[in-house]
């Protein structure tokens, strides 16, 4: 009877409650999750919260080692740069830039995506054919190499580099919801609706969307880790952010001359830029495992 108990308190959750049990169950997706939070509070807050000015120059504290260093000072926690900034304060802001903008284009990617793509999944005849050609063109090219080429048609800079990084994630977002789209409208409840006479609209709303939410979820997850990637690259190549703006791969070229005699002016946004890729690809393995479980059971 206890048994039956526990099965019945267990069927009786929300599935998004079920989901969320299963998912804390995985610790490094749940430590990237928090790791991942963090980097949102940060890029949000960081403005408001760095100790000193990006820009702000102090000429009697030019390349301070980080303040647990024999020669460091405790002004400047991680030091400064060869100008004299602090290196905290620039790289706190330069969350807002890499982490921050990078989730603004997976925002606008993901609704793109999704219309789009089930667009593309709905469609039949030549549309679909279309599509799916122009899918497969566009596929066959990387997409840190798709957004060097819509760099070298817009020119760069930050604003071109983010709408350079959402062309770039489109192709692979569509194809991937256009699957999913495909694979539901194969099965038999899809088939159930029709006889019903529901409208596209209402297969859609009520039968399709609800059962791949989440699938579409562990996609984002996926265009953001590539976004932070592709918005650092083009930075560090000098095709996105231009000195003195503080987004992490702009500020790794800056220091690249640096990296002997002041490592932590390089080393730093490279671990930030790190923790922040591990942080979104532990979530969004976290998320496939528990759809893994979830298709299982």
């Amino acid at each position: 009877m206890a048994k039956f108990n526990l099965f019945s308190e267990e069927s009786n959750k929300s599935p998004l409650a079920r989901f969320w049990r299963k998912f804390k169950n995985n610790h490094a997706a749940l430590v990237g999750l928090w790791l991942f939070i963090a980097f949102v509070i940060l890029a949000a807050t960081a403005p408001f919260l760095a100790p000193y000015g990006v820009n702000q120059q102090h000429s009697d504290a030019l390349l301070i080692p980080p303040s647990w260093h024999d020669m460091g000072d405790v002004r400047f926690i991680l030091g400064t740069d060869d100008l004299g900034r602090d290196v905290l304060s620039r790289l706190m802001n330069g969350a807002t830039y890499t982490f921050g903008l990078s989730v603004i284009a997976a925002l606008i990617t993901t609704m793109i995506g999704v219309l789009v793509g089930t667009f593309a999944g709905i469609s039949r005849g030549i549309r679909s054919s279309f599509l799916n050609h122009l899918l497969d063109i566009t596929l066959s090219i990387p997409s840190l190499l798709l957004a060097i080429i819509i760099i070298a048609i817009l020119g760069p800079g930050l604003m071109n580099t983010v709408w350079a990084i959402i062309l770039a994630l489109l192709p692979q977002f569509i194809h991937s919801v256009r699957n999913l789209i495909v694979e539901e409208l194969s099965k038999d409840y899809i088939t159930a609706f029709r006889l019903d006479g529901a409208s596209n609209w209402h297969i859609l709303s009520r039968g399709i969307f609800p059962n791949i939410y989440e699938h579409i979820v562990v996609i984002f997850t996926m265009a953001l880790s590539t976004a932070i990637l592709d918005i650092s690259a083009l930075g560090f190549l000098k095709l996105g952010a231009q000195p003195p703006t503080t987004e992490w791969g702009a500020i790794l070229a800056e220091n690249l001359g640096l990296i002997y005699l002041a490592p932590w002016t390089v080393g730093l946004p490279g671990v930030l830029l790190f923790l922040a890729v591990l942080s979104t690809n532990l979530v969004g393995d976290g998320l496939r495992q528990v759809l893994k479980e979830r298709k299982a059971d």
